[in-house]
């Protein structure tokens, strides 16, 4: 046994669980994609519309969802990740999730720096001159590489519409 499996004492999210689980969120996913493609047309008249190809991948989703719920069913009911390590996954999914979300309101730049100095300060010990650097530092250089001489603009925020970009 490897020191990341779980010890037979401890509790979390059993396999069974954690399968169907994914299997329910991986259907609900299919079934919004399923019906948004159909919501824009998903037929062939003249050609392929443009939600045709979305609704077949959602159909195949859809499939290997179902099937990973019955292989759900019929796994062990054995622990495979304990709440412990579930709660350390999560304690980067949600600042993640959260990062996404402000990158539309913020931009990629400051919420990038944010995101940066939340996790250095978080997970690290950084001194604090070394959060401040990284977290003003590597948005420039991001900013430079991409706006400057790649040409791509990546999204801004009401920082950059200040500054004039």
């Amino acid at each position: 046994m490897s020191s990341f499996e779980p010890h037979e004492t401890e509790s979390g999210l059993s396999r069974r669980a954690a399968e169907c689980c994914v299997a329910a969120l991986l259907s609900m996913v299919a079934v919004a994609v399923l019906w948004d493609s159909y919501q824009r047309g998903a037929g062939w008249s003249s050609g392929p519309q443009s939600g045709f190809f979305p609704a077949r991948m959602a159909w195949i989703l859809l499939a290997a969802s179902a099937a990973v719920f019955i292989q759900g069913l019929r796994a062990e009911s054995r622990v495979v990740v304990t709440w412990a390590q579930l709660k350390q996954v999560f304690s980067v999914f949600l600042p993640l999730t959260v990062y996404v979300f402000a990158i539309g309101y913020l931009g990629i730049y400051v919420a990038s720096a944010l995101f940066l100095a939340g996790f250095m300060i978080a997970f690290g010990s950084f001194r604090w001159w070394a959060v401040l650097a990284a977290s003003v530092l590597i948005p420039i250089v991001t900013f430079w590489v991409f706006e400057m001489q790649f040409e791509v603009p990546l999204p801004k925020g009401p920082l950059e519409a200040m500054l004039g970009f």
